[in-house]
């Protein structure tokens, strides 16, 4: 509450008087017409160094009575004008009625210094013996309140924490019995208060059921005050309630504190769903109709009719954001058909509120977060139709809510919430957690869901959690213009978890209309998480989907250069599940290659406890006391050996010999290790191998040289480092290896040609590309009927690249140096753009525009290859049958 003539020292100890003071938003200082406002601005800054942090304006006025100028210094901002031109300039007033201008940025260390405050407040009330129902609706109340506060939902800034700290002692003992009464009076009607002090009597009267539930006292603390006057401190009118409640959420979670700010989802992600889901389509009609009265009217009455419908709300950042942009353009429409006159009664116009979202979330701290966020948002909408049309708008106290189940998605049935008459769109970002990570309580919500399509257990356990999610909303949209877009990890839409996926889905007739290909979703938290995304919009609507004017709509892929570029639209006849310009192609798994070249196979894999394997320390050791065991000791390459150029050992072939190799106690040792090994797992098969420690596990080694390929790579690499052995080197099994490869083998799979393949149905483990012999290989469309000519070109092409590689490797480069994008040397990479060209050359004479093109090719040449077999199974199956 702003104050006239308030005493305060000034800087240096001298004493002043504030013309006019509001704490945390103006000072005025006056002077005589004709004095200095510069002077005016720097007798005001005086008083700054003995006020308090949260009583520190943003706000300076100065004036002459003939001059204003007006400093906003949050923004570095400075307006200056005459007398007779205040009416042109009162716009620049509106704080004073809460309307701040404020670009809210998801980086602003506000949010993360509010979450963290507030968590130091939820373990201070946990140790005061605080039951987390009741802590968690509390501190939501809190929230509220200082919200509510800074804008301009309650009558003056700070009126919350003026009253406690004037009626509140300093040791926190009645703390509980004041903020009880707030509580109270928020949830009384004006009518029904009676014998209330004044400054209880100012607290406005809120309803929406959220100061409804009673208030059990607890005796505080001097701490729990101080905690709480420092959270009111802070401008709540700065912390974005899109993101807030994911780090409130998280501040709530000791564990999950660390990472505070790790795992909410940005607007601009946020945005890359919704703009293609409808807004972007909403927007357009807005274009057509800006001289249109009657289309601007008719498209006003559908924003007031769209329905969004979060299925793992989580804090409500989705349905925010999207309520937030209705909002936003209903206030561009209703300026385009008044023109930004003063508008007599603005709340008869506003026609879109929150009882438009809907959403189900399982944790009940953030189903309540979400309720009150979406009522601040709405607030602050609300604000920007006063600050637009002249008139003062709010809406309390709250009558209406947004439908929101506190309950687990997946074991609901989500048309008993809502009927899917009543939903338009469907959206948000379901929990990323991959198969490996599923706990048992998950493990049984997807066996639910699967069931009731028919996806047996071992095919579930490969699929992450948020596959259930596409299939109850592929069931709850048959039979509806429903469209839908989730946010989910890349990995559903790569590997094996494709085609089990997608076949469903397909039969339920589900189409894709947008995508985004993998990007990287982060945020500016100090914790930042780096998670490979993409976003799918899907309908089930038939082979056209139609929007608001009944028009197609046109397909959109949204690429990325690499995953932390900007995005590329581009319109496309159709998108696959692995989110390229093709047909609906699903690559299942494969025992045998698809084409006629030799077949691929895993390394030899030990199960030894690491006792079969040396070191070439430890190798030399052992041949230097023992000869005969030259022979037995051959190079062991792993993947990491192989990349890295690390040189390891392994004992083979010891059956040969085993009179002479009985008397060495070094082998024998070891052996018994392996034995003591195997016999400890809970595996059957391995307690079995203890029978032959001297053998590998799983052996496919075959007496000739073979072209080495690591299933693991990183991601960073153009190509995946390959190169051929001799049958004296043993592959191990985080290796895959083909024997019979030639020289064009090598050069197809060292191309650009086969990595854009790799990254669109392989798999990946984290971010690094996953080589697997059953979807990546063998279903690879080799180039067809390739001239000799071509096929020579490649292999001298091929040589090349293995020829340079072999002089800069007797330098002692690893090929994990020679593949690095920082360091890869020049002759490298135009040895491999020139076997590039020369494979290229071999799929057809057009060059191709970069690598969605080439995945587009490839995915129509596989459905040539595919036809003939289906025929022949097709003919097979029947003769079976007869």
């Amino acid at each position: 509450m702003a104050t006239f003539e308030q005493n305060v020292k000034k800087l240096g100890g001298k004493q002043g008087f504030i013309d006019l003071f509001w704490k945390g938003v103006l000072i005025v200082e006056h002077k005589s017409v004709g004095k200095d406002l510069d002077k005016a601005f720097d007798q005001a800054l005086d008083y700054f160094p003995n006020l308090k942090e949260y009583e520190l304006p943003r706000y300076v006025l100065v004036s002459d009575f003939a001059r204003f100028r007006l400093y906003d210094l949050d923004d570095n901002l400075q307006h200056e004008f005459l007398i007779q031109e205040l009416t042109e300039n009162i716009s620049l007033f509106g704080f004073m009625a809460g309307h701040f201008t404020k670009i809210y940025k998801e980086e602003d260390p506000i949010n993360l210094i509010a979450a963290e405050l507030l968590g130091k407040l939820f373990d201070n009330l946990s140790d005061l013996g605080y039951e987390t129902h009741l802590l968690e609706n509390f501190l939501v109340r809190l929230v509220f309140c200082m919200f509510a506060e800074d804008t301009a939902v309650f009558d003056y800034k700070n009126q919350f924490l003026e009253y406690l700290e004037n009626h509140t002692q300093t040791d926190g003992s009645d703390l509980g019995i004041h903020l009880a009464k707030i509580f109270q009076v928020l949830n009384q009607p004006l009518e029904k208060r009676m014998f209330l002090s004044e400054d209880l009597q100012k607290f406005p009267f809120i309803n929406g059921k959220l100061f409804e539930e009673k208030f059990d006292l607890v005796d505080f603390n001097a701490q729990t005050r101080q905690l709480i006057l420092e959270c009111c401190y802070l401008d709540w009118s700065k912390i974005s309630p899109a993101i807030f409640g994911s780090l409130f959420q998280a501040a709530m979670n000791p564990k999950k504190r660390r990472d505070l700010g790790a795992h909410y989802t940005s607007e601009k992600n946020i945005l890359k769903a919704i703009s293609p889901l409808f807004l972007d389509d909403l927007y357009d009609q807005f274009e057509k109709a800006r001289k249109n009265p009657r289309k601007l009217k008719e498209l006003h009455n559908k924003l007031g009719k769209i329905t969004i419908f979060d299925p793992a709300c989580g804090c409500g950042n989705f349905l925010i954001i999207a309520y937030r942009e209705l909002r936003y353009l209903e206030i561009e429409i209703i300026k385009e058909l008044y023109g930004g006159q003063q508008v007599l009664e603005v709340s008869t116009l506003i026609q879109v509120n929150v009882d438009q979202v809907f959403g189900i979330e399982i944790e009940e701290i953030a189903y309540r977060i979400t309720q009150v966020a979406m009522w601040i948002t709405d607030h602050r909408c609300n604000q920007l139709v006063s600050r637009n049309f002249g008139k003062y708008f709010i809406r309390i106290p709250l009558t209406v809510a947004p439908n929101l189940l506190n309950s687990n998605a997946l074991q609901s049935d989500w048309k008993k919430f809502v009927s899917p008459k009543k939903i338009s769109f469907i959206l948000g970002n379901p929990p990323f957690i991959g198969k490996q990570f599923r706990n048992e309580s998950q493990k049984k919500d997807m066996k639910l869901v699967f069931e009731s399509v028919k996806i047996n257990n071992s095919a579930t356990n490969s699929l992450d959690y948020v596959a259930a999610w596409y299939i109850k909303a592929a069931q709850y949209i048959q039979n509806t213009k429903i469209r839908v877009a989730f946010i989910s990890t890349n990995s559903i839409t790569q590997g094996e978890q494709v085609g089990i996926l997608w076949s469903k889905l397909f039969q339920l007739g589900i189409k894709i209309f947008f995508a985004h290909q993998t990007f990287k979703w982060s945020n500016e938290a100090s914790h930042n998480a780096q998670v490979h995304c993409v976003i799918i919009g899907f309908y089930k609507n038939g082979e056209t989907l139609f929007d608001f004017e009944n028009k197609p709509v046109p397909k959109k892929i949204f690429s990325y250069k690499t995953v932390k570029s900007e995005a590329i639209e581009k319109i496309v006849p159709n998108i696959n599940p692995y989110l390229v310009d093709s047909k609906d192609v699903l690559i299942q798994r494969r025992s045998e290659p698809l084409c006629d070249v030799p077949k691929i196979k895993f390394g030899n894999q030990p199960i030894d406890g690491g006792f079969l394997l040396f070191s070439t320390e430890e190798k030399n050791e052992l041949i230097a006391l023992n000869p005969v065991l030259k022979p037995f000791l051959k190079r062991f390459l792993g993947s990491h050996d192989f990349i890295n150029r690390h040189e390891r050992w392994c004992l083979w072939g010891l059956n040969q010999e085993i009179s002479e190799l009985r008397k060495i106690k070094a082998i024998k040792n070891r052996l018994e290790k392996v034995k003591e090994f195997r016999e400890s797992s809970i595996r059957k098969e391995t307690n079995e191998l203890a029978k032959q420690p001297h053998e590998f596990a799983f052996v496919s080694y075959q007496e000739a040289d073979y072209l080495l390929i690591p299933r693991v790579s990183s991601e960073k690499r153009a190509y995946i480092p390959m190169a051929f052995f001799t049958k004296e080197e043993i592959a191990g099994d985080s290796c895959l290896v083909i024997y019979g490869a030639n020289l064009f083998i090598f050069g197809i799979l060292t191309s650009l040609m086969h990595m854009a393949w790799l990254k669109s149905v392989g798999g990946r483990l984290k971010s690094d590309f996953r080589y697997s012999n059953s979807i990546v290989y063998n279903n690879f469309p080799f180039p067809k009927n390739v001239e000799k000519k071509k096929i020579e070109k490649v292999e001298q092409k091929a040589q090349n690249v293995l020829d340079i590689r072999k002089i800069y490797e007797q330098k002692g480069n690893s090929l994990a140096d020679l593949y690095d994008p920082l360091f890869m040397p020049a002759d490298l990479q135009k040895a491999h753009q020139e076997l590039d060209k020369a494979v290229d050359s071999c799929y057809r004479p057009e060059k191709f525009d970069g690598e969605n093109q080439r995945i587009s090719f490839l995915f129509g040449l596989y459905e040539q290859y595919l036809s003939p077999l289906e025929s022949a199974m097709k003919k097979a199956n029947k003769i079976r049958k007869k």
